[in-house]
């Protein structure tokens, strides 16, 4: 008896432990239902912070652009970023995205087949990283969209006095998103914000856990202190060659890739906020972080971050103003190598110092530092360690040479990722100038490295001594490096010298050249090298409510670009049967000014002539643009036109105004083609609420952004 009830035990403890084992076997192989995107997907139209998603074969595009490099801008495409860092290839796979905050500058690169293009600032970055779930965090098994589309979720309709209303005290809640800074040369920790289940609602902020992840040789300062960062030393020196023309044409090592500066988003938002008249309690759920349209001093790009460690200034013993009609931001990238001589260096520092005293160094002028090369570059000193011309030839004198060969692409690759950041000095508003001195040719190649920093906004000067001699241009590693280096190939940029010993005569001229911010090609970005004119339909079908509404959106574009004389400038029409000229190019000169003057625009009220209007635009504001300005007409209006606008329109084209089409409610899709440059589907929109013009923000500043990038460099 006493041994069946143990057996009978004993079957009943084997059962359940198989029956246990089974349970956890099924709850082990439950797998995450991963969702498919197109290749076209955004990683900006996904609501989710953090997802995984599949991605089909066949997203190795062109068409599908990515912007950035490590570190991409929102409105790239997943999939082809994911390719473009090397996580999956054309075969498609599994990625993992993670919304990171706007970044200060995107590096384009050409990476596993694809050619990612750089963009100046953006407000939503974001990290591919491979397909697999971090611990302790749920993701989506559907993914959630922004829609650009009317029937996307948002809140009560606006009415028009509430516009009005908003108009005159715009008090909307301004989110500052911050993120720790610690690190040391090894290593950075970011916060990230794990993504909330599918059933939160979108409107619900989600408590932010941290968890901590480790990114390669990015040193983050905090920002009230100054971390020492001492001047690099030279490697140890190799056997001198005893004749000048005695180069080691060894190859180059390629500069290790730049781990990129990232910030971590703070909250979940699926679309960055623009600029708003509402008061908050009106915005729709993905515009709770909106900041006042009327405060143009906040800016949706800045991060709080400084990505490298600054070096410790010297004491100034006086500061200068320096001359003003010069305010560039310069480095010089000193020939160190022995091939130079020790004579030859010496004239070399005697050339900078003569530069440093024709310039006029000062706060209010040029900025000025040094980066030596050999082997490898060092800096000498910042832009901010010295601020006058006086303690700066002391300094010059000073320097020791390096030795080496004379790795000028390494040096230029130092100075894109190292020298012109805020802790080094840089100034944001300066146009960016590096000057290479080149003793006969380089020993590595220059074309990517100069491409890189062309990209970033780097103006790229080549002083060359001695070139090389016709029985030498076999010894060249890269033959017409100049010509590939430099932003433009008229000569403006190059300044050949035959002998050392002649270099003071071309002082005057490279100090004109660089101080001629008007011809500074390369500092030109999407955001500061158009006249920006709006053309405003002012028609009584548009109504007072509506009107502000267009303002609103006038503002939002117009407070994302950089407005001064020198950089981007605004202007504006309004148009009925007739036409007023609000405010010229040429009337305001700083974001504010022009943010006050489109808030004080008065509905006119009346018909609808368009192409007269775009004839008015073209004589008023486009034949007074600049020369060196992209001409770009951004036209918005609600209806079909009492006149022809094709012949107008296509006069503006010609006369290479760039223009866009902004159609609301009952526009005509055949009139804002017409108005529209070439491809049309770029340059023209329709909305069919005034409600919903603000969606179109973002759009529209990329597109602009991308027809910039294009352009051809010579």
């Amino acid at each position: 008896m006493r041994a069946t009830v143990i057996a009978t035990f004993f079957g009943v403890f084997l059962t359940c432990t198989y029956t246990a084992k089974e349970a956890t076997k099924k709850t082990k192989k439950a797998k995450l239902y991963v969702p498919q995107i197109d290749c076209d997907v955004k990683a900006g139209k996904i609501i989710n912070p953090e997802f995984i998603a599949k991605c089909p074969p066949g997203c190795q595009d062109i068409k599908h652009r990515v912007y950035g490099t490590d570190i991409y801008a929102s409105f790239s495409s997943v999939c082809n970023a994911a390719i473009h860092s090397g996580i999956i290839d054309n075969s498609g796979g599994k990625v993992l995205v993670q919304k990171v905050a706007g970044h200060s500058g995107y590096r384009g690169s050409f990476s596993n087949g694809v050619r990612s293009l750089s963009l100046p600032r953006w407000r939503e970055s974001f990290l591919v990283s491979e397909g697999k779930p971090r611990k302790g965090v749920t993701y989506p098994s559907t993914l959630e969209y922004s829609s650009s589309k009317s029937t996307a979720v948002k809140s009560e309709p606006k009415k028009p006095e509430q516009d009005l209303k908003g108009m005159k005290s715009a008090d909307t809640s301004n989110t500052s998103e911050k993120a720790s800074d610690q690190g040391d040369t090894a290593r950075k920790e970011r916060q990230t914000t794990p993504v909330p289940t599918p059933g939160t609602e979108m409107a619900t902020t989600t408590p932010t856990p941290t968890t901590t992840t480790t990114e390669p040789s990015t040193t983050v300062p905090q920002p009230t202190t100054t971390p020492a960062a001492p001047r690099t030393t030279a490697a140890p020196a190799k056997a001198r060659p005893g004749l000048h023309r005695g180069r080691d044409m060894g190859s180059s090592s390629v500069h290790p890739a730049y781990a990129s500066v990232v910030a971590a988003a703070a909250s979940a938002q699926h679309q960055e906020p623009v600029a708003t008249f509402q008061s908050a309690a009106s915005s729709p759920v993905h515009l709770a972080m909106e900041i006042d349209s009327w405060k143009p001093g906040l800016s949706l790009f800045d991060t709080g971050f400084s990505s490298k460690e600054e070096l410790n200034p010297k004491p100034l013993e006086s500061i200068s103003q320096g001359n003003q009609n010069c305010k560039v931001d310069l480095s010089f990238l000193m020939d160190g190598s022995w091939s130079i001589g020790k004579r030859r260096f010496q004239l070399q520092k005697r050339f900078l110092g003569n530069v440093a005293q024709a310039l006029g160094i000062g706060s209010a002028g040029p900025l000025m530092g040094i980066v030596q090369y050999g082997d490898d570059p060092s800096t000498e000193f910042n832009l901010k360690t010295y601020a006058n011309s006086k303690d700066l030839r002391n300094a010059i004198e000073k320097i020791q040479q390096k030795g080496g060969l004379s790795n000028v692409g390494k040096a230029l690759s130092f100075v894109n990722k190292n020298f012109f950041l805020d802790a080094n000095g840089n100034r944001g508003g300066a146009p960016n100038v590096v000057v290479v001195m080149v003793d006969g040719w380089p020993t590595d190649r220059v074309e990517e490295a100069s491409r890189l920093a062309r990209e970033s906004g780097i103006n790229i000067f080549f002083v060359t001594v001695e070139a090389a001699a016709q029985s030498e241009k076999q010894n060249v590693v890269e033959p017409n490096f100049v010509d590939k280096a430099v932003c433009r190939t008229s000569g403006f940029y190059s300044i050949n010298v035959p002998s050392w010993f002649s270099l003071h005569k071309v002082v005057q001229p490279l100090v004109k050249r660089v101080c001629d911010t008007e011809r500074l090609a390369c500092s030109k970005t999407c955001l500061n090298a158009a006249d920006i004119g709006f053309v405003i339909d002012g028609s009584s079908s548009v109504g007072t409510g509506n009107f502000r509404t267009v303002l609103q959106f006038v503002a939002n574009i117009s407070k994302e670009f950089e407005i001064s004389d020198t950089d981007t400038r605004i202007g504006a029409v309004q148009y009925t049967y007739e036409q007023r000229l609000e405010f010229s190019f040429d009337k305001y000169s700083t974001k504010q000014d022009v943010l006050n003057a489109i808030k004080r625009i008065s509905y006119w009220s009346g018909g609808t002539s368009t192409g007269a209007a775009i004839s008015y635009a073209s004589e008023q504001l486009f034949s007074k643009s600049k020369p060196n300005k992209r001409k770009i007409m951004i036209l918005i209006t609600d209806g079909r036109s009492y006149d022809d606008v094709s012949v107008p329109a296509m006069a503006a084209h010609q006369n290479g105004v760039i223009a866009y089409s902004i159609g609301v409610a009952w526009a005509a899709p055949d009139e804002l083609e017409a108005i529209a440059s070439d491809p049309a589907k770029e340059h023209s929109f329709f909305v069919d609420d005034f409600d919903n013009l603000y969606r179109y923000v973002n759009q529209l500043i990329q597109n602009i952004c991308t027809e910039f990038n294009s352009q051809p460099r010579n």
